[in-house]
C-alpha cells in the first residue's frame, strides 16, 4: 500500500493544507493519507495564539475526515504524544515498523524540501521513507529542486519525487489565524474547520454562538458531524426551505432546525445521555437506550442552550424522529422534509418527494406509515410518540375528510 506521512503544525489546518494533500494523492497514487502533526517544531517555534495540542489534533481529524472525498485519511498523535521537539527521524521510525511492508511516502513543501540535508539525521529518514515535495507552480525554482533531488540520491539514497501543486492555495497559517482574529478568515478554511474554530473561540475569535449568520451555524454543525452526512443536512435544509415557502412557515426557522437536527448524530450513547442530563432533558426508557433516538433529543438541547434556538425551533428537533400527536407546522416540515430530502434512495423517497409540496399531512401520515412497516418487519420496537402521532394524524384525516 502507498501510505503519505504528512505532517506540520497545522494551526490550523486550511485549504492550503488540503489542496497539497489531494494533490499528492493523485500524482503519487496514494492509498491512504496520515496527518501528523507536530507538538514542538524544531525549525521554529510555535506562536503565542497557537490551539493547543488536543484542539489540533481534532482540527486534523476533520480535515482528514473531508480529505476522504480523494483518499482514505486519518490522523496520528504520534508527535503530540511524545515528549520535547519532534523530530521527523523518531516520527517515520515508528512508523515504518507500524507498516513495515507498505510503501511510505514523506510529504513536504518547497522549503523544507530544500534544507532536508540539514535535519536531523536526514540518513535515517531516508532509509524508512521516500520524498516527496510540492512544487507551487512548474518553474518554481526548478533548477533547485533538480539539484536537491541529485544531491539527495547520491548522497543519502534517497528516492525523491516532486509533486506539482498546480491548483495551489497561497496560504500561511500565519497568515489564516491573523484573518480569523480579525473577524474573517472563514474563507481560506474548510467549513467544518471553521466551525470548530468558531466552537472552541480559537485564534481570537470571539463568536456569540446564540447570534450566529446561518452560514456561521452551518459551519459549527458541520464541525461535529462526519463528512457522509453533510450532504444529508443539506438536502434536509433546502427541502425545509422549499416547503416552508410553499406551506407558510417562517424560511429562516426552517433552514435552522434543518441544520441543527443531526448536529449529535456522532455522539456515543454515553455522551447523548450526558448531554441530556446536562441541559435537563428528560428521557423515557426507550430513549435511554436507542442511540437512534437520542440525537433529536441530545440535539434539541444544544440547540437550545449552545446556539440559542427558540422553542419553536428545538421543538421541531426534538421531534423529528418520532414525530407526536398535533404537531405543529415546523416539526411537520422537518419531520418530513428528513425523510424526502434528494440524497435519500429510499424506494418510497420519491413518492413523498411528490406529497410534500401538495398535501403536507397526507405526507407526514405516509412518512409514519413507512416507520411503523419498517419497525414491523425489522422486529424493532416503535415509540409510542409515533403511534400517537399516526393515530393523531388519521384522526385529522377522518375530520378533514
Amino acid at each position: 500500500m502507498k501510505i503519505g506521512i504528512y505532517g506540520g503544525t497545522f494551526d490550523p489546518p486550511h485549504l492550503g493544507h488540503m489542496q497539497a494533500a489531494r494533490a499528492a494523492a493523485k500524482a503519487l497514487g496514494l492509498e491512504r493519507l496520515i496527518l501528523v502533526p507536530d507538538k514542538q517544531p524544531p525549525h521554529k517555534a510555535l506562536s503565542e495564539h497557537s490551539a493547543s495540542p488536543e484542539d489540533r489534533l481534532a482540527m486534523c481529524a476533520i480535515a482528514a475526515d473531508r480529505l476522504g472525498d480523494t483518499v482514505p485519511a486519518s490522523v496520528s498523535d504520534v508527535e503530540l504524544s511524545r515528549e520535547g521537539v519532534s523530530y521527523t527521524k523518531d516520527t517515520v521510525r515508528l512508523l515504518r515498523r507500524e507498516y513495515p511492508e507498505d510503501e511510505l511516502w514523506l510529504l513536504m513543501g518547497t522549503d523544507m524540501f530544500l534544507s532536508f540535508h540539514t535535519w536531523r539525521e536526514p540518513e535515517t529518514i531516508a532509509r524508512c521513507v521516500n520524498l516527496a515535495a510540492f512544487r507551487r507552480e512548474r518553474d518554481d525554482r526548478e533548477e533547485a529542486f533538480a539539484g536537491q533531488k541529485r544531491r539527495l540520491e547520491q548522497e543519502l539514497g534517497a528516492v525523491c519525487a516532486v509533486v506539482d501543486n498546480e491548483g495551489v492555495v497561497p496560504l500561511s497559517s500565519t497568515g489564516v489565524r491573523e484573518a480569523l482574529a480579525r473577524g474573517a478568515g472563514g474563507a481560506y478554511l474548510d467549513e467544518s474547520v471553521w466551525g470548530y474554530i468558531l466552537m472552541h473561540r480559537l485564534y481570537g475569535t470571539c463568536a456569540d454562538l446564540t447570534r450566529l449568520s446561518l452560514q456561521e451555524l452551518r459551519a459549527c454543525s458541520y464541525s461535529m458531524v462526519k463528512a457522509k452526512r453533510l450532504a444529508h443536512i443539506r438536502g434536509t435544509e433546502e427541502t425545509a426551505a422549499k416547503m416552508a415557502q410553499v406551506w407558510g412557515a417562517d424560511e429562516e426557522s426552517a433552514r435552522k432546525a434543518a441544520i441543527l437536527h443531526d448536529c449529535t448524530k456522532y455522539f456515543s450513547l454515553s455522551r447523548q445521555l450526558s448531554t441530556c442530563e446536562k441541559y435537563g432533558i428528560l428521557l423515557d426508557d426507550m430513549e435511554k437506550s436507542t442511540l437512534a433516538l437520542l440525537h433529536s433529543k441530545s440535539g434539541a438541547g444544544i440547540a437550545r442552550c449552545v446556539f440559542g434556538m427558540d422553542e419553536e425551533i428545538c421543538q421541531a428537533i426534538r421531534w423529528h424522529t418520532t414525530g407526536r400527536a398535533d404537531m405543529t407546522l415546523l416539526e411537520k416540515i422537518l419531520y418530513i422534509a428528513d425523510y424526502a430530502e434528494p440524497s435519500r434512495r429510499y424506494p418510497w423517497a420519491q413518492e413523498l418527494r411528490e406529497l410534500i409540496y401538495t398535501d403536507l399531512d397526507a405526507a407526514v401520515l405516509r412518512g409514519l406509515e413507512i416507520t411503523i412497516a419498517h419497525n414491523a418487519r425489522a422486529g424493532q420496537p416503535l415509540h409510542e410518540k409515533t403511534l400517537e402521532a399516526w393515530s393523531w394524524m388519521k384522526d385529522h384525516q377522518r375530520k378533514e375528510g
